[in-house]
């Protein structure tokens, strides 16, 4: 049963009807901020199946405070706590050893994001960028969303006893304020930069001295203070990959020429955590005659980041931009604290930030920053960049100075067109690390790579590149600048919002495609028939081999687009396909290779011989899908995460890739390369030894429990290539894969009809609510493992028509 506030008025259905008409009534014909006679915020709140709110606010205040209120309902655990990091006092409620949940940054530790966090707020950052103009930074509509967004939250507090086990009578689930929701949005947006960075920046320290002068510092690496540059390389390669892996999506726009009845058509499937601060939310959100918009937000968040209207429908995915750089700084010899630029020293600025301990002395610690940012000491445990008495590297993140995006979801919110869309993205330019796909009515498609980026241009970085930068930039895009040259300085495009940072006009752009589609590989192959080419290496590679999961999407959505006479349905069927495409590549070689081996054994990596007869024809007999119910996927898996684990890519297959064939090259299972048996051994003795039989369905051993139901989750992880992405969690001890830590999250396939309804249907794989006490705890995640869609209730008669509907009015007392 759904918690209902105490002190706030419940107003039944029937009393409601009388204001249907709502959205499309009571609009303020100039544009004005409107106030409800008594002068506190409002909101109405309309709950439909599986808990999706319907909120409907007279001002952007209102819509927040509805908003901020609904996802407190719904979620006030995972948003306390997120609170509580960008507070930086998470080692005063849980001690600085534990470790965050990851969704706001990369700190190791509570101690580390509080150092960083805290830093952040002393510094007065946040404040700031709320206190700049438009568009520099968030208008007068964002801060009123986040003002009424801390408003709602701290109602729902005020109202409501917590059922939550997770943080039922916590001291630490406390009342907000709009900054710490601003904070909460800064946060997200220096993920890819200063939030990947925060270990490196919290323990970054000026090198002891010895007596003779010597100096070591932080990480390790050559006596110079320049770390292995090809090894340096390929950390920051895996880095950057990481995230594409760990947080990625897909997304693909159909055009009007391949569609049933010319207008557009959009599938969204973003790849999210499971659990935590960066889950998805699902809204429809109103404001009368100015405002309707439905889809997912962010946690914390009270704008739409993934979503539809009456005309346009729009998807993100993580993007190939590297948003940071390095400057390596050349040290006073007299002062490790020191830089110069151009010859003249500049003294770093010292912050010293202190943390209080739950049952301990408070800690204080000093962090460097310097004109390009603070003083890093590694970029993850595989990158250090060691800080000595001659050189130091600053970290430039160019989000840091970002509190623009929910400015830009409003402008995707309120659009009309993809045109529209690509309007909101030069005139606000927030999107931190995403690329944008979209899809309007009238059947134009839009891919673009409009993020903000350092201006790092191909030029700059050969003039400018230091030795190790000269190895870095190439192979990752991560540049490495001398600091110690003025002329290096990152400058300014006319049509950027911000200096240093790439304009809109330098963004890799495709209008009016056929299809559009990205799987996080870079903008080059948004359209295999249409490459993009000529944007800076900073915004990603050319030329080079794609993902499985990129060419599986291509390999599908070309075909589509070929055959069609497209609907909604057919992106329903997409979603759920479940074709597993290095199964096409691989299955059929491995199993006659299999079937080719001597007595039918293979040796494992423990050096015992393994029968593995039964596997050949369970990889023959395969078809080569996830489904719950597919037989021989489950050994598919386990091989082939033993194999790619083993074998290198360049010796995985025959036929190498080729540029001129990127969706198809490279081919053909390399069977004698010694790993092959050597895989195909250990994953047979694997399943054996957990019971497992090598053609059980995959469904019986691949599942989440929710109130001690299993439900079966289709689906496979990335080096599958498949479309319906999951990253799940081995534990044969219980029986397989018995929960997923991230993937397919919120899903949306959206067209229109000419009616004044978009057509569309949504899915949030994980549901509405964290809380096991919600009845949207699960609700939507059963209809998931059943591959069923909520079929979107957008229009007024949708929503009233609802028999699930419950109506709120929600006031600030």
């Amino acid at each position: 049963m759904r918690i209902r506030p105490r002190r706030l008025t419940v107003t039944a259905v029937a009393l409601f009807t009388a204001t249907a008409g709502l959205p499309a009534a009571a609009a303020a014909p100039d544009g004005r901020e409107d106030r409800p006679a008594h002068g506190g915020l409002s909101a109405v709140i309309r709950y439909t199946e599986y808990g999706i709110p319907h909120i409907v606010g007279h001002s952007w205040a209102d819509l927040g405070f509805g908003t901020g209120w609904a996802q407190a309902a719904d979620q006030v655990c995972v948003l306390a706590d997120g609170f509580v990091t960008v507070r930086g006092e998470r080692s005063r409620y849980f001690g600085p050893d534990a470790a965050p949940d990851a969704s706001l940054s990369s700190a190791a530790t509570n101690l580390s994001s509080d150092l960083y966090f805290r830093g952040v707020r002393d510094a007065g950052t946040v404040e700031k960028l709320l206190a700049q103009p438009a568009p520099a930074g968030p208008s007068r509509a964002s801060k009123e969303l986040m003002r009424g967004y801390a408003a709602g939250y701290n109602a729902w507090l005020r109202e409501n006893r917590i059922t939550d086990p997770a943080c039922a009578g916590a001291a630490w689930v406390r009342p907000v304020t709009t900054l710490d929701v601003a904070a909460r949005g800064h946060a997200i947006a220096v993920l890819g930069g200063q939030g990947r960075a925060v270990d490196g920046i919290t323990a970054a320290r000026p090198p002891a001295r010895s007596a003779a002068g010597a100096g070591t510092g932080t990480g390790t690496g050559t006596g110079t203070g320049t770390p292995e540059a090809e090894d340096t390389a390929r950390a920051a390669r895996d880095l950057f990959a990481a995230q594409a892996s760990d947080m990625g999506s897909n997304a693909v726009a159909f055009s009007g020429a391949t569609t049933a009845n010319g207008r557009g058509l959009l599938l969204g499937n973003p790849h999210y955590p499971w659990h935590g601060g960066r889950r998805f939310w699902q809204s429809q959100q109103t404001i009368p005659g100015r405002l309707n918009v439905a889809g997912g937000s962010l946690l914390g968040s009270a704008t739409i980041s993934i979503g539809h209207n009456a005309w346009v429908a729009w998807s993100h995915t993580v993007a190939t931009g590297v948003t940071l750089n390095l400057h390596q700084l050349t040290l006073d010899p007299a002062d490790p604290t020191v830089y110069l630029v151009d010859g003249r020293p500049e003294r770093m600025t010292k912050r010293t930030v202190t943390v209080t301990v739950k049952d301990g002395a408070p800690v204080t610690r000093t962090q460097w920053w310097t004109r390009y940012g603070p003083v890093v000491g590694g970029l993850g445990s595989g990158l250090p960049l060691p800080w000595t008495t001659t050189t130091a590297y600053a970290l430039n993140d160019p989000n840091a100075a970002n509190l623009r995006a929910s400015d830009t979801a409003l402008g995707f919110s309120t659009a009309r067109s993809t045109d529209d869309v690509l309007d909101a993205l030069r005139d606000t330019q927030g999107l931190p690390w995403v690329n944008t796909i979209a899809a309007d009515s009238s059947g134009h498609t839009l891919f673009t790579q409009s993020q903000v980026l350092p201006r790092i241009t191909d030029d700059l970085a050969r003039r400018c590149s230091t030795a190790l930068g000269k190895v870095t930039y190439p192979s990752s895009g991560v540049a490495v600048l001398d600091g110690s040259r003025g002329d290096c300085a990152l400058g300014r495009d006319a049509d950027a919002v911000q200096a240093g940072i790439f304009g809109p006009a330098r963004m890799p752009t495709l209008k009016d495609a056929p299809y559009a589609e990205n799987s996080n590989n870079s903008a080059w192959l948004a359209n295999a028939d249409r490459p993009l080419t000529g944007y800076e290496r900073v915004f990603g590679d050319l030329g080079t081999p794609r993902s499985l999961r990129t060419r599986g999407a291509l390999e599908d959505v070309a075909a589509m687009a070929g055959r069609g006479e497209l609907t909604v349905r057919d992106l329903q069927r997409q979603q759920f396909a479940n074709r597993v495409p290095a199964g096409d590549l691989a299955a059929a070689d491995a199993a006659k290779a299999c079937a080719g081996l001597p007595g039918g054994t293979a040796t494992s990596s423990k050096g015992a011989p393994v029968d593995v007869r039964e596997a050949c024809d369970v990889l023959a007999a395969w078809d080569r899908t996830v489904d719950t119910g597919s037989r021989g996927a489950l050994l598919f898996d386990r091989f082939w995460r033993k194999l790619i684990a083993s074998v290198p890519a360049d010796r995985l297959w025959k036929v190498p890739f080729s540029p001129a064939d990127p969706v198809r090259t490279p081919h053909t299972l390399n069977t004698a390369e010694p790993g092959f048996t050597t895989a195909l051994a250990d994953a047979v003795a694997e399943l054996r030894a957990a019971g497992v039989p090598l053609d059980a369905r995959l469904g019986a051993h691949q599942f989440v429990v929710r109130g001690g139901e299993r439900l079966p989750v289709s689906g496979g992880t990335e080096s599958l290539g498949v479309w319906n992405k999951i990253e799940p969690v081995w534990d044969p001890a219980r029986g397989g894969y018995t929960e997923v830590t991230t993937g397919s999250s919120y899903l949306q396939a959206v067209g229109w009809d000419g009616g004044r309804c978009p057509v569309a249907r949504t899915l949030l794989s994980y549901s509405q609510s964290s809380n096991p006490a919600s009845p949207h705890h699960a609700d939507q995640t059963r209809l998931y493992s059943g591959e069923r869609w909520v079929t979107s209730r957008f229009c007024e008669k949708d929503i009233l028509s609802s028999p699930a509907l419950e109506v709120v009015r929600v006031r600030e007392r």
